[in-house]
């Protein structure tokens, strides 16, 4: 049987699934995740922030994203790291989604 191995490209596409709704965005437009790693074992690691350190909804976001990552065929384990260095600002934002807003 071959394995299947995981890329993190396909996470970051999942990831588009995972909304801030105190914003309406998904996490990867925002700009929130920061980085991502595939092991050889299909170990996954992200790192990402919030758009504050006082988000009320933040841990039930770093939840989203460990089970949107986890319904991905084919990993085995996930960690997620949440970071405030540096801290997000709009910038960070995918570019489109700053024009659009006015930003």
């Amino acid at each position: 049987m071959e394995k299947i191995k995981v890329t993190a490209e396909q996470i970051r596409e999942a990831l588009k699934d995972v909304i801030d709704y105190e914003i309406g965005l998904d996490v990867v437009s925002l700009g929130l995740i920061y980085e991502i790693k595939v092991d050889d074992d299909n170990n996954v690691y992200v790192k990402m922030t919030l758009t504050t350190p006082m988000c009320p909804l933040g841990p039930m976001i770093i939840n989203d994203v460990e089970n949107k990552v986890r319904e991905i065929d084919g990993v085995k384990d996930v960690e997620v790291e949440l970071t405030f260095d540096p801290p997000w600002t709009p910038e960070m934002m995918d570019p489109e989604i700053r024009k659009a807003m006015g930003i």
